[in-house]
């Protein structure tokens, strides 16, 4: 059934042309489920995302299994632990595979779709917030999914400071209490009105208690053999270079996943991972390659396909403002004026994207941006000003090198992963940038992993490195300057590694989160993005793309320009929805 089907009845019974006991006819007659048809009762809509999946013919399950690259490492660590931070030491997909939220944000279509949860409504005051879970989920190992598991996994980050979560450490301040009041309803109370509170707890991976609660250390629990709801549980293999990960026994989408399995190799670099994927290795990847229509695509026009939206969060050069001259705004500004950012566009990212402005949003935010944040100037190439703003900041050249007044000299190291070649070249050209003012920056080159824990922990100083999106501009300001996220250096940090705290931010996104109006949260944001032009906490260097590549020869259904149920990259938010509805072909 089509797309078109479901929103014609939803019209139908939103205009009043049916009632509810003809839309219950209508809707069984179409095979719709139970949660499609509770969206039309409440909302008078079906979401775009979950009409796809409901358009999509029920599919038997095939045996293959599916070979995909999502992380780079050279030998495999067994960590399944998603209370920890996605990319550090957990493996894809311990979040969004294994683990589920209670709900899904489609940031390609700006909607949410119902997963553990299936509604769910604040009070009049936006105080106390209310879920609803779904029934007749189990675990992985059979046991009941309850409320119960929600409240456990939220007052883990009440209790433990030191766990980051994807959303649950943001909250946990924001929380008075969270209690299951039965099997199938959790309420949320909030020490203040705080709506956008919605997103980080619908968003956050729900743990079993059953497993968790015996588990010890949360922070040093590895988790080898998750127990979780989502469509993949079961490590039947796990070697150094390379792991396996099948179905789950009980998972409560009938007939999903549609295949067996994901087969997935360890691959160190880019390079390694691109030439698997050109050669038809890989089924589904997320990675830079270099002039691909014509070193993938070109290969085998008929199977190779791609789909790079320039909507992911804006990359960033980070300045450890702990460390001097980092600390000082002048200098800040000055370093982001000496990058050349349509070289590293053109250069590093093959034109893939488009240079950042001075608000720090990717294109995703491009209709409510402010002119006069987005044009602050600092983002604009200009080596004179540059060197004039750091002679006045008192930083003198000592021959092809400036110091700082006690005489040390301003040699850094910048922090990449290595094997991420677009973002290498990146950096080699951002150090060959700011040779041009008189500072000496070597490219150092980590391992995913021991990058990823450098920059969580604050031990660097210059690092290339993404930020925070959500469904508002809140989760990009509160990421990059508030005290929310700020962390001591050594404690790790989700977010904010770059040590950025503003009293202002944290009273507008406070007030940001206390209203429901749409007009005055559009007025707050912009006075977020002019506060960010003003202090310029980190340096944007471009909008990211969102990579996704896929190879039709054995599964089909992945999403694309012309079916954007969901983005395709593996590291999205939304690759719950791909494994849940691409096929494997016969």
């Amino acid at each position: 059934m089509t797309t078109h089907s479901y929103e014609q009845l939803a019209r139908d019974f939103r205009e009043g042309h049916i009632d509810r006991r003809e839309l219950m006819k209508r809707a069984t007659a179409l095979g719709m489920s139970a949660t499609a048809l509770g969206w039309i009762l409440i909302h008078g809509h079906v979401p775009a995302t979950l009409a796809a999946q409901e358009g999509t013919p029920a599919a038997t399950v095939s045996d293959r299994l599916m070979t995909v690259s999502s992380e780079q490492a050279s030998t495999w660590t067994r960590n399944f632990n998603p209370l920890l931070p996605e990319g550090s030491s957990n493996r894809w997909p311990t979040i969004d595979g294994i683990y589920e939220r209670l709900f899904i944000y489609t940031q390609i279509n700006a909607e949410i779709v119902p997963w553990l949860a299936t509604e769910w409504s604040f009070n009049e005051d936006n105080t106390v917030l209310t879920f609803k879970t779904r029934e007749n989920v189990l675990w992985s190992d059979g046991t009941p999914f309850t409320a119960n598991d929600v409240a456990y996994t939220f007052n883990i980050f009440m209790e433990n400071e030191a766990i980051p979560g994807n959303g649950g450490a943001v909250i946990a301040p924001f929380l008075e209490s969270i209690e299951a009041t039965d099997d199938t309803t959790v309420v949320f109370t909030f020490l203040q009105p705080y709506t956008i509170g919605l997103y980080d707890i619908g968003g956050q991976m729900i743990v079993p208690q059953h497993i968790f609660s015996e588990a010890g250390d949360l922070v040093t629990f590895t988790n080898e053999n998750p127990v979780a709801t989502g469509p993949f549980t079961e490590v039947v293999r796990f070697e150094p270079q390379i792991w396996e990960l099948h179905r789950n026994p009980n998972y409560w989408q009938e007939g999903k996943p549609h295949f067996q399995g994901l087969h997935i190799p360890a691959y160190p670099t880019n390079d390694a991972v691109n030439l698997a994927t050109i050669n038809g290795e890989n089924d589904w990847a997320a990675n830079f390659i270099p002039d691909i229509e014509q070193t993938y695509v070109a290969q085998d026009p008929e199977h190779f396909h791609y789909w790079f939206p320039a909507t992911g969060a804006d990359v960033h050069l980070y300045l450890n403002t702990t460390v001097a001259p980092f600390d000082n705004v002048d200098v800040r500004k000055a370093i982001s004026m000496a990058i050349n950012r349509d070289q590293i566009v053109e250069i590093a990212m093959y034109g893939y994207t488009h240079p950042a402005d001075t608000t720090g949003l990717s294109d995703a935010f491009e209709t409510i941006k402010d002119e006069e944040a987005a044009n602050a100037g600092w983002a604009t190439y200009d080596v004179d000003a540059a060197n004039e703003m750091l002679d006045a900041a008192g930083l003198a050249m000592d021959g092809d090198v400036r110091v700082m007044e006690d005489g040390t000299p301003l040699e850094f190291e910048l922090n990449v992963v290595s094997g991420w070649s677009d973002w290498v070249q990146a950096c080699e050209i951002m150090s060959q940038n700011l040779s041009d003012i008189g500072m000496r920056v070597t490219v150092q080159p980590y391992e995913q992993a021991t990058w990823q824990t450098n920059v969580q922990n604050g031990d660097f100083t210059m690092s290339i490195g993404w930020s925070s999106q959500g469904a508002t501009v809140f989760n990009f300001y509160r990421g990059v300057m508030s005290s929310t996220t700020w962390r001591e250096i050594g404690e790790s940090a989700g977010e904010n590694w770059h040590r950025f705290q503003l009293e202002e931010t944290d009273t507008l996104l406070d007030q940001f989160a206390a209203t429901s109006d749409p007009a005055e949260q559009q007025a707050i944001a912009v006075e977020l993005q002019r506060l960010y032009a003003e202090h310029a906490p980190a340096i944007p260097l471009f909008p990211g793309p969102q990579w996704g590549q896929y190879n039709t020869m054995r599964f089909e259904g992945f999403p694309n320009e012309e079916n954007p149920y969901a983005l395709l990259s593996t590291y999205s938010d939304e690759a719950l929805l791909v494994l849940n509805t691409v096929t494997a072909k016969e």
